[in-house]
């Protein structure tokens, strides 16, 4: 009889499976059909009507501008919703702009291998060295002594000095450094480094969130600030000094980093307030580790004289002609050579990951080339050439937090401020405003993977889907709106950063 009852169970346990597996294919087949019904919707459609800046100058929609956004819905459809791994719907956004005839072959895959992706390619190797000699446990071991037991300070710890790195290195390289360091933290709290728990969910996103909020302070932080600058220079012809830029984003940045504290508190509350027995345990493993090793030394050295010099980059003339791409390969380069790496380490790199933001590079130059982004931002923002000059101010910052969570944070910079600075004056507005709080949102893209390496990076820990990010990012989204509103409207004016040009 018992014989019968397990086989029973056993049956209904296979059913049961079964239909799970058949429920779950059943919502991948609809987001992925959703994703090919929108696009061929949008390509298909009819000719949309030209929008029109206040100068009176004409956008058009051109077939492959129309194709470019089909495109562009469909990889947002199956990114949020990961219908197939990440890197092939990279891959299929090459494919169907080929084709559809949107761009040229040559042209589309060039994008994959941009200079930015080659950096996030270089950044994450860095991450792989710091964890093959042992300087990530090394760090990891020290910050846990100074923050001691409580998962809330390693929270906060975590956060503080990814935000602080963020000031006088690329983003993506401080994510690449840190990400193994969380591994280590997280393997001493969960005895399985595999299983999902809340605070790793907190920790890993938390990292990337906190990452962009630091990287909004200083030139140092992202490709993003030197750019918006240059724009402004040209279309003001007015300059904004690097301390200038520091002084008024510091606050903001670092207010969000201590929010994002709060929030991850609340949202990713861990599951254990403390660690019992964390600083006992710290102590003996970096004892155990011994003395710092020559490979260590070497490491370090040549990572830390690879970030002094893209440091060095904003001060001295003659180094600013030396691509910061060039420099940071430079080391991959170097580790192999010296040993530090091999082949299997080569192997190892998460290429998934740099799949993802070569397919975002390529839609990013596609909205682009083909006029689709100019067309939209345009369309975006004439709707508010009539509206009160802080609706105006926060309908920009909106729009280029939203372009930055699709593409490159670089390119919906360069879409939205020439647009907003011709506005601008109509509305009574200050070009600074302007420039400031699309830098603030688009340093901040908490949506989609693609909106910044560190997302991408993180989601490697495997803690959390692409839809739980997106979750967790509607609600941070939100607050850093609000944060945004209180800067122009509060903090910028008492620091006396001009809000209108009267």
């Amino acid at each position: 009889m018992s014989d019968n009852i397990l086989d029973k169970s056993d049956s209904s346990g296979s059913e049961m499976s079964v239909e799970g597996r058949l429920s779950f294919d059943m919502k991948k087949m609809f987001f992925l059909s959703l994703g090919i019904a929108v696009f061929l919707l949008v390509y298909l459609a009819p000719q949309l009507p030209d929008a029109i800046d206040p100068m009176g100058e004409h956008f058009a929609l051109s077939k492959q501008a129309k194709g470019a956004l089909a495109v562009f819905l469909l990889a947002g459809i199956w990114w949020v919703f990961e219908v197939v791994p990440i890197g092939v719907t990279s891959i299929t956004i090459g494919v169907l702009q080929i084709l559809f005839m949107i761009r040229p072959a040559k042209e589309t895959f060039e994008d994959f291998m941009d200079p930015s992706v080659m950096f996030i390619f270089a950044s994450i190797v860095i991450g792989l060295v710091f964890t093959k000699t042992g300087l990530t446990k090394r760090l990891a071991y020290k910050m846990l002594n100074i923050v001691g037991e409580k998962t809330s300070m390693i929270y906060l710890g975590c956060f503080v000095v990814t935000a602080a790195l963020s000031h006088i290195m690329a983003h993506t390289a401080v994510a690449a450094t840190v990400y193994p360091l969380l591994l280590t933290i997280y393997s001493l709290y969960s005895d399985d480094v595999n299983e999902k728990t809340q605070f790793g969910k907190g920790l890993f996103m938390g990292m990337a969130y906190v990452a962009g909020a630091g990287s909004i302070i200083t030139l140092l932080g992202a490709a993003r600030g030197a750019v918006a600058l240059g724009f402004y220079k040209d279309i003001v012809d007015k300059d904004i000094s690097f301390f200038t830029l520091s002084y008024y984003m510091f606050p903001i940045g670092w207010i969000m980093v201590f929010i994002l504290w709060g929030f991850f508190m609340v949202f990713f509350k861990p599951e254990k307030k403390t660690v019992p027995g964390l600083r006992e345990k710290v102590k003996y493993l970096s004892s155990k580790m011994g003395p710092i090793t020559q490979k260590e030394i070497v490491a370090a050295l040549i990572v830390g004289v690879c970030i002094l010099i893209m440091s060095l980059r904003s001060f001295v003339p003659i180094l600013q002609p030396i691509d910061k791409t060039a420099l940071i390969l430079i080391s991959t380069i170097l580790f192999f050579v010296l040993g530090i790496l091999d082949l299997d380490d080569l192997e190892a790199v998460p290429w998934n990951i740099i799949l993802l933001f070569a397919g975002a590079m390529s839609i990013g130059f596609c909205l682009w080339d083909t006029g689709a982004a100019n067309w939209m931002a345009v369309n975006w923002l004439t709707m508010f050439k009539n509206a009160p000059s802080f609706v105006f101010i926060m309908g920009i910052a909106f729009f280029v937090m939203m372009m930055t969570n699709f593409i490159m944070n670089v390119a919906a910079i360069a879409i939205v401020l020439p647009v907003a600075l011709v506005i601008a004056p109509y509305l009574n507005v200050a070009p600074e405003v302007i420039l400031f709080a699309s830098l603030v949102t688009s340093g901040m893209p908490f949506l989609l993977l693609v909106g910044a390496a560190p997302n991408a990076i993180a989601y490697d820990s495997k803690q959390f889907t692409t839809g739980e990010f997106f979750k967790a990012g509607v609600p941070a989204s939100i607050i850093l709106m609000i944060v945004t509103g209180i800067a122009v409207l509060v903090i910028w004016p008492m620091m006396g950063m001009p809000i209108s040009l009267n």
